[in-house]
């Protein structure tokens, strides 16, 4: 094998975000490996300075504008044809046209299609290439979820996308050779939809650079002597994040607060929204925004939060939290493929037991396997030789529970 074409919807470099660690590890591992063709989106101005950096690694590269007013067109348009808005958002008639191109230049021996939305780019390659689709999430669920937690009109929009979405997903699983998912909860999800598909459902679970998140790495303190640090890390400009962290500052930190005064909740993140910043209105929440480094916050917290009520997948936050071995509360949702039951990690999901299980962080001195844990269940190395068997078509047959 030697040429290798990766699709992905967001840029990969940098790995400032979930879907974006991912990207990036792959992309990383097959420009290692392969003659790698890219091609891919920028969805925010500041992305296109790193464009320079995908271009030394790869031997070619599209790279293609998806601003807002863009999605919001192909958006609009989605709903008036009826087809789900996630797989418009990325139609693009130039980045297709370079898709062939690449196909009739070079001898493509597998195709890597990162989210079943550039799934629609891949159609006209030759038969031979083999196509793995990285689907990581099935996403038709979190839409679902979605569709649970908003009023009207929201609730019937999410609702339309989660079954229109959900119908696509099925097919994409038909027509690649192999899709993957972040979690043997996620791909047995997948294949009870599609029972005579089954065969080609496998996982690449998520990895930690545990080298890089390591409490042995010093690093300044960037919290106040006095102060309890409690810490969320994440991309503040997407849903499930803002959702999280609003019911945390309004339901959970109070009741805090009630027995640990000194107690301060940071939110960490970049493109903090206008709901996300008013959170700071609230007495001992601290919005920092974009942050050149989320490892300080994390080895100066007492402990770090994951208050998702609607997540997919594995949860990065969760992972990196304790790979720098802070103690971890979360929902039952984002610990979901995580499979840990030791000390350092509580599981709540209403605001009384999720303040009782911060509380009890705070105080306590227990010994923390945390950090162990992911060092020896969750290597990009162990993620990316799942990844070079499905382009490879080893172990076809793995067992996937179905759940």
């Amino acid at each position: 094998m030697t040429d290798v074409l990766l699709l992905t919807h967001r840029i990969p470099w940098p790995p400032d975000k979930g879907d974006k660690i991912r990207s990036y590890n792959i992309l990383c591992h097959l420009a290692e490996k392969f003659r790698l063709h890219l091609g891919t989106f920028v969805d925010s101005a500041e992305d296109w300075q790193y464009v320079s950096q995908l271009e030394a690694r790869c031997q070619s590269v599209c790279v293609r504008p998806a601003g807002r007013l863009r999605t919001a067109i192909r958006g609009l348009s989605a709903l008036r044809h009826g087809a789900p808005v996630t797989v418009a958002y990325y139609d693009d008639r130039r980045l297709s046209e370079w898709v062939s191109d690449v196909a009739k230049r070079h001898s493509l021996d597998a195709a890597l299609v990162f989210s079943a939305g550039m799934a629609r780019h891949v159609k006209a390659l030759p038969a031979a290439t083999r196509k793995v689709l990285d689907m990581v999430d099935v996403d038709s669920e979190k839409w679902h979820e979605y569709a649970r937690l908003k009023g009207w009109p929201r609730s019937w929009i999410y609702e339309r996308e989660a079954q229109l979405l959900s119908k696509v997903e099925v097919e994409l699983v038909s027509r690649f050779d192999r899709t993957l998912l972040v979690s043997q909860q996620e791909a047995g999800l997948l294949k009870k939809r599609c029972p005579q598909y089954s065969n080609r459902v496998g996982v690449m679970a998520n990895g930690v650079d545990a080298d890089y998140f390591s409490p042995a790495t010093g690093h300044a303190n960037p919290y106040p002597g006095d102060v309890e640090a409690i810490v969320f890390t994440g991309a503040m400009d997407y849903w499930a994040n803002i959702e999280g962290v609003q019911w945390f500052a309004s339901s959970v930190f109070p009741l805090i607060r009630q027995q640990a005064p000194r107690a301060r909740f940071y939110v960490v993140g970049s493109r903090p929204t206008r709901e996300v910043r008013g959170l700071e209105n609230t007495p001992g929440v601290v919005v920092t925004g974009r942050v050149p480094d989320v490892r300080p916050f994390l080895a100066h917290a007492r402990l770090a939060v994951a208050p998702l009520r609607v997540a997919r997948g594995l949860q990065n936050k969760v992972l990196e939290a304790m790979a720098m071995a802070r103690p971890v509360v979360a929902t039952t949702a984002a610990m979901l493929g995580i499979d840990y039951r030791g000390p350092g990690v509580r599981t709540a999901d209403t605001a009384g037991e999720f303040s009782q299980a911060v509380l009890q962080h705070l105080s306590a001195t227990e010994f923390l396997a945390n950090r162990r844990f992911v060092v020896e269940h969750f290597s990009w190395a162990a993620a990316l030789a799942q990844l070079d068997q499905a382009l490879l078509g080893e172990n076809e047959n793995s067992e996937v529970e179905i759940v």
